[in-house]
Parts: C-alpha cells; sequence; structure tokens
C-alpha cells in the first residue's frame, strides 16, 4: 500500500479547511449531489469528502456506515494531489492500492472516481467520489459529467461563505439556484435527459401581509417551502427567488411523473391549509415549462418563459 503524499501548500490548506467550519451535521446541499451521482452513475457509494491533516471525513455520504477514515489508507488523500480525475478501474491490480484495507475489507472498494474540489485560492480541500465494489471505468461523457457534479460541490463549498442559500427558507436563493440548476440543465443536455422548470407565484400573498402581518407571511413562505421539500424528490433542484416566488427544476422526468408529483404537492398543500387553520389557505399558480436546449441556452432564458406561463396560469384563475 502506498501512503499519499501531501501538497506542497498542505499548512495553508489545511488552515483554509478549517476556515470553512465544515465539520458540521449533514447538509441537504451536499446531500442533493452524492444522491444524484449515485443514481446517475449506478454506483452503491458517493462521497464528498475532505481531506484533513491526519483523517478525512465525509461531509456527505450515501451508502456507507462510516462517517470518516484515516487519511493514511484514503484514496482521495492520493486524488486531492491531481488536478483531474483520478480514475482507479480495478483496486486490486493497482500498485496503491492492491493491499489497502478498505480493498481487502470492508467497503471492499475495487473502482473510484474521484475529482479534486478546489476553491478560489487554489486550495483543493477534498474530493466528490464514486465507489464500486466491482471493476468498472468511465466513458468520455461519464467523466464529463461527473467534472459537472465536482464542479456543483466547489460551488456549495463557496456558498458556505458566499451565503447562497435563503435563510428564511433554508432553499437555494435565486443566485443558489441559478448556478444549481445551469450545471443540471448542461447534463440534462449533454445526456440527451428531459428536464423541466416550475415557477410557482402564491396567490394573494400581499392580503396575509396586509391582514395578519409580516410575520405570519414569512410563516406562510415557510411553510411553502417546506411543503416543497416534501413534495419534490431528493435530486431536484428547489429555490426561493426571493418574495413569494418559488421555483423547482426537475430533471430526467416524464410528463407523468411531472403530473404525479404536482398531485402530491397539492394534496400536501391542502393538508397543511387544513391543519394549520390561521384563517386563509395557501395559494399558488404555476408556469410549468419544458426544457428545450436550443431555446434556453442559459437559466434565464427558461426562467423567463416559466415566469410567462405562470403569469399566464394566474391571468386564467382571476377569470374564474
Amino acid at each position: 500500500m502506498l501512503v499519499p503524499g501531501k501538497p506542497a501548500n498542505e499548512a495553508a490548506r489545511i488552515d483554509a479547511l478549517h476556515g470553512l467550519n465544515l465539520d458540521s451535521a449533514p447538509e441537504e446541499r451536499f446531500d442533493r449531489l452524492t444522491r444524484l451521482a449515485k443514481r446517475l452513475f449506478n454506483v452503491p457509494i458517493a462521497l464528498v469528502t475532505l481531506v484533513d491533516k491526519d483523517r478525512q471525513w465525509f461531509k456527505s455520504c450515501v451508502g456507507l456506515d462510516a462517517t470518516e477514515t484515516s487519511r493514511d489508507v484514503s484514496f482521495c488523500g492520493h486524488a486531492i494531489l491531481q488536478n483531474e480525475l483520478m480514475l482507479v478501474p480495478d483496486a486490486l491490480k493497482d500498485l496503491r492500492f492492491h493491499d489497502n484495507p478498505l480493498v481487502t475489507g470492508a467497503p471492499n472498494i475495487r473502482f473510484y472516481a474521484g475529482y479534486p474540489l478546489t476553491v478560489p485560492d487554489g486550495n483543493k480541500m477534498g474530493t466528490l467520489c464514486l465507489i464500486d465494489t466491482q471493476p468498472r471505468n468511465l466513458d468520455d461523457e461519464e467523466r464529463a459529467l461527473l467534472r459537472d457534479l465536482a464542479e456543483m460541490a466547489e460551488q456549495e463549498l463557496m456558498a458556505v461563505q458566499m451565503a447562497s442559500m435563503d435563510e428564511l427558507t433554508l432553499l437555494s436563493n435565486r443566485r443558489g439556484f441559478k448556478q444549481l440548476a445551469q450545471h443540471a440543465l448542461d447534463a440534462c443536455a449533454r445526456l440527451n435527459r428531459p428536464a423541466t422548470l416550475l415557477f410557482f407565484d402564491l396567490n394573494d400573498f400581499k392580503q396575509i401581509n396586509d391582514l395578519y402581518g409580516h410575520a405570519e407571511g414569512d410563516s406562510a413562505l415557510k411553510t411553502f417551502a417546506d411543503v416543497l421539500r416534501i413534495a419534490f424528490r431528493e435530486s431536484d433542484v428547489v429555490g426561493r427567488l426571493g418574495g413569494d416566488e418559488f421555483v423547482a427544476l426537475l430533471t430526467g422526468s416524464s410528463h407523468v411523473e411531472t403530473t404525479r408529483i404536482m398531485a402530491r404537492l397539492k394534496e400536501i398543500l391542502e393538508e397543511r391549509n387544513a391543519t394549520l387553520h390561521r384563517g386563509y389557505a395557501i395559494r399558488f399558480s404555476v408556469g410549468q415549462i419544458e426544457y428545450d436546449p436550443r431555446r434556453h441556452d442559459t437559466v434565464d432564458r427558461l426562467l423567463a418563459d416559466a415566469d410567462g406561463a405562470m403569469y399566464a396560469h394566474k391571468q386564467a384563475l382571476k377569470r374564474c
């Protein structure tokens, strides 16, 4: 077994890692990425790892019970020494890892693919990695997709400092949503998969503020955000653009599945309205637009079309 070396800027790298203050409870922003990676690549294990002085620990982990390992036996300790993908098709045939305890014992790693996660100052904090118990490889399209997911993880690391989350609802704010959505759309375009954007606007929200106060208005926003969080799939990108406008990007979903999700959303919202007894009901208008890579070359164009569809729906409701 070959113990991983350390970068030349190791002291500065460790200081930068500790400055991020990420050794904390799991966060949805990272968990969503590992769930998506596990599903897209059909692997049993996907991780966001952070390589500390003597250990690597998992900011997000699906498919593995452990929360950290020694840095000496880590694959990711080797990966952060590179600038691009580190690919190990069969660990038993790799001199660095063939007798590694993570290979000869649980979790019985055979395949590893990890992209180093780099923050703006150039330090490599850890990796987004895939692990399988069977030998395999990645083609060029899969490598590009994993790189895109790693870039999303890098943006989330930066978001810890740049506040891309909406403080009231704990959803992505406009900036955070656009960053995540653009990467998701790029992946859909590359893999020829469908995507659907739903643009929500709460009906008569001003009336809630005027009659019940802004604290109650904030409560209504948080309630609707919670309903969105429950109704949509774990891999969907959900955000609050501002005010009473919310969005959700569904990737890889058929029209039937989108319809089913919307029906579930309405059912959950009706249940909340019935149990809260606040003197008003939370209602919404929604615009639904199917992603067309020829027309929607940016998230902004897709948002604009969905906003227009939402406005048309709102006007139709007023005429009823």
